[in-house]
């Protein structure tokens, strides 16, 4: 290979050590490039500014993975639909609440199958790696009614012996949208979180205001008498994933006020009978 100079009138033919000489007869300078040289040392060096780049990233990675959204929950029991409902965002919020609990590292309970919601938030939490535990009546586990539950499988024999299992599996509660099951559910474990059956944390996923009544209705009984103000803490909800499970993680626990309240006032009623919270009606 050869090059010409500035004044066209000279070539240079390229040397035997691979040097290519540039002459410039203005200012007399010589350059001198080792082109195959520089070239290997630049390519080194991109390799090592590419190792360090990916180093680091994988340290801030995993970083994130072990401190980032740590978790102090294990499982979370989810309620929700066995149908997709008529809106996209109701199957959205329950693909978003799957790949939460799994960037949270936090395994599912649900009500078993594959069909609706039940169905979206296990098989985004089983796709991205997390533990699914689906506990399902034996009447239901019919696939042409439930679709083929995924993850780990636990029959039992009753629809009261599976939400007993699902609470007893699980160390919080999320209601996704849903109807008649997932109310009944819900209402059954902020019950028992009321009577001091157990200390865990209860949210409502608020997809687009679905539960904006329920929880008007809630107020509603506070201002009314029939739902103590301090009760009202049972409930926490939010209207995407990510709040909603970090509020979760930040609840803290108020039935023991509670049961105390009501132990007091049952011994109240023990010494003084005519002084009963419960009078009869004129």
């Amino acid at each position: 290979m050869a090059f010409k100079d500035m004044q066209g009138s000279k070539w240079h033919d390229q040397m035997p050590n691979r040097q290519n000489t540039f002459i410039f007869p203005q200012t007399e300078v010589v350059l001198i490039m080792r082109r195959s040289d520089s070239g290997a040392a630049e390519r080194a060096r991109r390799r090592e500014r590419e190792r360090a780049g990916w180093q680091l990233r994988s340290v801030r990675e995993m970083e994130e993975n072990k401190v980032g959204r740590p978790s102090r929950f294990g499982r979370v029991c989810v309620f929700c639909g066995s149908s997709p409902g008529k809106r996209n965002c109701y199957q959205d919020a329950a693909v978003e609440l799957g790949k939460e609990l799994v960037a949270r590292k936090v395994g599912l309970v649900y009500g078993g199958g594959s069909v609706g919601l039940m169905g979206l938030v296990s098989e985004a939490v089983h796709q991205g790696g997390g533990h699914v535990i689906g506990i399902i009546p034996r009447t239901l586990m019919c696939k042409e009614i439930t679709g083929e539950t995924i993850g780990e499988v636990r029959p039992v024999a009753s629809m009261h012996q599976r939400k007993a299992e699902m609470a007893r599996y699980s160390d919080a509660f999320i209601a996704l949208p849903g109807g008649y099951g997932t109310l009944e559910e819900l209402l059954e474990v902020i019950t028992w979180a009321q009577l001091g059956i157990h200390s865990k944390p209860v949210g409502l996923l608020n997809v687009d205001g679905y539960y904006d009544k329920l929880l008007a209705f809630i107020d509603k009984a506070v201002d009314d008498g029939f739902i103590q103000p301090i009760q009202r803490r049972l409930v926490v909800s939010a209207s995407n994933a990510g709040d909603l499970v970090q509020k979760l993680e930040e609840y803290e626990p108020v039935q023991d006020d509670v049961v105390a309240r009501l132990r007091r006032e049952m011994e109240q009623v023990a010494l003084h009978p005519g002084n009963g919270l419960h009078e009869p009606c004129s």
